[in-house]
């Protein structure tokens, strides 16, 4: 079997990955390879035609394809290795990769440093145990994106989406211009799950309507979907009888979530948060394993790519330390708890050594609350926080100072004026 060494491997080629391996490049690393099963770089960004890309990092509004076009002409420039339509099988501890494909069949990487990118993945209706038949006609809103985007398919003509995600908030505005009629978007939470922005510029302009604290009761249709019936539910997400609506359709989406895709991670024995679903993390993007990195939607489901691109760009420039021998491993660790409100944070470890940016997100939406750091280290005032946007807080070296005697710092939201 063909062995190949390398100074850092990035597995996976979407916006982390890219922004990890560019890092690693520039950081110094000789060697670094990129390894992705599709047929071209950018993840999910190629099919995401719609603008909205790059007002943190490039301050310019930017489609997907764009964005990631100036990621891999970068790419190019740095002649980064780039193995497309390439399997991970296995990553091992030491660093260690098996991997196949068309052209060099099965080969091993043994790499200085391991950088994880694999990105997120949607949750299908196996998930969710809907009741109700088993008809053609349902679809993720991911693939239901990539079929009228890049293949020119469009899934049907009349369209119920189920989830208010970011995905299927803009497919809905994708299918009503391609000529679909979308009768509704139905949410079980009390409050959408995409961006504010998304919900006003593809529901709100476009007249379609969501219904809040719903979801779908049954499914009907033998061979296609013919109509699904939504019910209003109550605290507990029980159905509340007397409340359902019968809605014609021949399609269904779901935009339900998505979840880390970590399957490679735990093989390799990587400690995983179950808040996040993915990789536990330090300020460097370190996993629990040594010299392995994780960054972007892997480590945890963000809301803009240039928050994903941020953190591919910590874990690639640490990942070429590592490689090269010069990443000092900190002489403790101190761990972020998840307090009042908080459904997660990254990362969950930080040394108090460096500043560092904290990603929070919540659980519930809050009106004139605090993000509030330990006892008298940080509080943030917040005029509103939601669980679909990510919220930052960066750590200054004069407010690290005050963790010098902890082991924990528990991170909270509070309301304005309670302690």
């Amino acid at each position: 079997m063909r062995i190949q060494k390398v100074d850092v491997a990035v597995v996976g080629g979407g916006p982390a990955g890219l922004a990890a391996a560019i890092a690693a490049s520039s950081g110094g690393a000789e060697k670094v390879t990129i390894l992705d099963r599709n047929k071209t770089l950018g993840g999910i960004l190629p099919q995401c035609i719609h603008n909205g890309f790059g007002l943190h990092r490039f301050k310019e509004d930017l489609t997907g394809p764009e964005y990631a076009q100036r990621f891999i002409d970068r790419v190019e420039e740095l002649k980064i290795e780039v193995k497309l339509e390439t399997m991970v099988l296995n990553i091992r501890p030491e660093k260690k990769i098996l991997a196949i494909n068309a052209k060099e069949g099965i080969f091993e990487i043994e790499a200085g440093s391991v950088v994880l990118a694999m990105g997120c993945r949607e949750r299908s209706r196996g998930a969710l145990s809907i009741p109700g038949t088993r008809p053609s006609g349902i679809l993720t809103a991911g693939v239901a994106q990539q079929w009228i985007n890049l293949e020119g398919y469009l899934p049907g003509k009349r369209i119920v989406i189920l989830g208010s995600g970011d995905i299927g908030l803009i497919m809905a505005r994708r299918l009503t211009l391609e000529g679909a009629e979308v009768k509704a978007v139905v949410e079980i939470m009390p409050y959408p799950g995409g961006l504010t922005r998304n919900v006003v510029q593809c529901l709100y302009d476009f007249d379609i309507p969501l219904f809040l604290e719903h979801t779908i009761s049954f499914i009907h249709g033998k061979d296609r979907v013919e109509a699904v019936t939504i019910a209003r539910v109550n605290e507990e997400k029980e159905f509340i009888p007397g409340t359902e609506k019968f809605i014609d359709c021949d399609t269904l989406l779901l935009s339900v979530g998505l979840i880390p895709e970590n399957e490679l991670s735990s093989s390799a024995g990587v400690r995983l948060d179950p808040f996040t679903g993915g990789p536990v993390v330090d300020e460097r993007r370190q996993t629990s394993l040594e010299g392995i990195f994780a960054c972007g939607n892997v480590v945890q489901v963000y809301d803009l790519v240039d928050h994903v691109s941020l953190e591919g760009d910590i874990a690639g420039k640490n990942a070429a330390l590592y490689a090269l021998g010069k990443l000092k491993q900190p002489k403790r660790l101190i761990k972020l708890i998840p307090g009042r409100n908080i459904h997660s944070l990254v990362p969950q470890l930080i040394s108090g050594e460096d500043m560092t940016t904290i990603f929070v997100r919540v659980k519930t939406p809050e009106k004139s609350v605090k993000l509030k750091m330990g006892q008298g280290i940080k509080e943030v005032k917040k005029p509103l926080v939601n669980p679909n946007q990510t919220l930052t807080s960066t750590l200054s070296l004069k407010e690290l100072v005050l963790l010098n005697a902890l082991d924990e710092v528990e991170v909270s939201i509070i309301k304005e004026g309670r302690e």
